[in-house]
């Protein structure tokens, strides 16, 4: 059973999101609470697997919740956060200060998408509760190390991909792994799981700390050295093709493939289709499998891979999956991994 606490203000939600995640016979309520204050005592009594947690709440918003509970009394963390502007800022800094994932609440078409929102939230919370967040105990906040990593000057060429694919953790792992690329360093195409309009939020974050310039990725964009493309969340995948003497980014509609839209096996496959030996694949933390397969296919077209291993992922589940069926070329923890991607593309 995994052992859940809902801490949220609003009355009706917290109706909604026991009886949602009560349907599940492997999920048990232990406690709801309508503000920090009172879920820090249900918490500590109860000792839940995982916390749902609204970000804005009135006397203490979910971050600095987050802020004073994680280095205390570690708990893997969902969010559960609204579209809008202020939510959406807080949920994405809750990322950083230890939460594990996101949900957002339905804004339009409430009955369709509520159904929709709660099978997710099944997921995200079965995903959470096997994430190890032990080592935020006792954890200082520390200063973000912007400095890209020395390098000679990088071959620049429109031939060279880098395909990045990641979920659960992966945003800290994308962080960590982009702020050492140097400018120069050959184009990134990465889907990371995430719901709609938080991707455009996170590539803003990114493009502030990085030397590469980092965006969300639209229809017809340009694959181009210096340049990273985060896929949208949403209801589209991402993909590459060879038009001319360039690679750019399709966004098409499309069914989910692996849970996921947009999936990382869609770009991976284009990737091993269009760019074959002239690209690198990475697989990062993840819950799941998606990724894998395509991989594998990029490995056989002649494509460098490379796996995020089992120490430093927050879940090592894509990466697994990937190494178990050989479409792993090499595993390394998250800090070598940049390193590694230079030495591929110096000239």
């Amino acid at each position: 059973m995994v052992r859940v606490v809902i801490v949220d203000d609003s009355a009706l939600v917290r109706t909604i999101l026991q009886q949602g995640l009560s349907r599940d016979p492997e999920i048990q309520i232990v406690g709801v609470a309508p503000d920090p204050f009172i879920a820090r005592d249900i918490i500590i009594a109860q000792k839940p697997d995982v916390i749902t947690l609204d970000v804005e709440m009135p006397r203490m918003d979910g971050l600095e919740f987050l802020r004073r509970l994680m280095p205390n009394f570690p708990v893997p963390t969902v969010i559960v956060s609204s579209l809008s502007k202020r939510g959406s800022k807080i949920a994405m800094d809750a990322l950083d200060f230890g939460a594990v994932d996101i949900v957002t609440k339905p804004e339009a078409d409430v009955r369709r998408s509520l159904e929709k929102m709660i099978q997710n939230l099944i997921f995200k919370v079965k995903a959470a509760a096997q994430v190890d967040v032990s080592d935020w105990k006792g954890r200082k906040l520390r200063k973000t190390n912007n400095h890209p990593i020395a390098t000679k000057a990088l071959h620049v060429t429109t031939d060279k991909v880098i395909a990045i694919g990641a979920s659960t953790g992966g945003t800290t792992a994308l962080k960590d792994l982009l702020v050492k690329m140097p400018a120069g360093s050959p184009g990134i195409v990465i889907v990371q799981h995430m719901p709609p309009k938080f991707t455009g939020m996170f590539a803003n974050r990114l493009n502030n700390e990085c030397a590469m310039m980092i965006k969300e990725a639209e229809h017809g964009d340009q694959v181009a050295p210096g340049k990273v493309l985060v896929a949208p969340g949403g209801e589209s995948h991402m993909s590459i093709k060879r038009i001319g003497g360039f690679y750019k980014v399709c966004i098409q509609e499309g069914p989910r493939v692996n849970g996921h839209v947009p999936s990382v096996d869609v770009l991976f496959n284009s990737v091993a289709e269009y760019a074959g030996k002239n690209a690198v694949g990475v697989i990062l933390t993840g819950m799941g499998k998606d990724g894998a397969e395509g991989l594998l296919k990029m490995k056989e077209a002649g494509a460098k891979t490379i796996g995020q291993d089992e120490k430093t992922c927050v879940v090592y589940g894509m990466p697994k999956v990937a190494y178990d069926i050989g479409a792993v070329d090499a595993q390394m923890g998250i800090n070598k991994i940049p390193q590694s991607l230079v030495r591929m593309f110096e000239k």
